[in-house]
């Protein structure tokens, strides 16, 4: 059950959205690299300090929502109803942030990112890291866990599958492929025993 904000924490949010879409605007009118943490500040009407207690570098401000995905990356592992296996839950959820990141409008803001080495390289490492919470959720599930080389493989593969589907002309059914893949994959880690507690893949 989410518990509602409260009056501080929905004007904290407001204010994170306002910088952040305003940071996108800017980018996007001007230019990733033309555009200066100042700028962003004085059109969001906020003070620099105030960008940085919201935002740790000006790449952040780009991807705005890294920490919802990577959240929701590891709630598709510990929230998933009893019984349900790994993989489907997974395939469901990357789906939808599919879905959310290649909806109409998402094009220029790719671009942009593609354009610029140093928004690839945050990129980069945000992915490895939303990798490594997924592996870490996986491992601590002793129902799926295959142990930690296993865990933190599947969890590269599934973080791929989200930017290779992405990227491509047709996203789900890119995905659909991928994650075949993926369950093939998941499936040889299953211990000789069989005892994983996972009811299928």
């Amino acid at each position: 059950m989410t518990v509602p904000l409260g009056r501080r924490e929905r004007k904290k949010a407001a204010t994170r959205q306002k910088i952040a879409d305003t940071a996108l605007r800017l980018f996007l009118e001007h230019g990733y690299e033309a555009v200066g943490i100042r700028d962003v500040a004085a059109e969001a009407d906020v003070a620099v300090t105030t960008l940085f207690s919201h935002f740790a570098s000006k790449e952040a401000l780009v991807f705005e929502r890294d920490d919802d995905f990577e959240q929701r990356l590891t709630r598709a592992v510990t929230d998933r109803a009893p019984g349900e296996p790994l993989v489907p839950a997974l395939r469901r959820e990357v789906r939808s942030m599919v879905r959310h990141c290649t909806a109409d409008g998402a094009a220029p803001i790719w671009h942009m990112i593609d354009g610029s080495p140093a928004l690839r390289e945050y990129e980069e490492s945000m992915r490895l890291r939303h990798a490594e919470s997924l592996a870490t959720a996986i491992g601590a599930d002793p129902g799926v866990s295959r142990g930690t080389t296993a865990d933190r493989a599947i969890a590269r593969f599934v973080i791929d599958a989200y930017a290779l589907a992405r990227a491509a002309s047709e996203p789900d059914a890119a995905l659909d492929e991928i994650f075949r893949m993926i369950e093939a994959a998941w499936a040889v880690t299953r211990p000789s025993g069989g005892a994983t507690g996972e009811a299928g893949l």
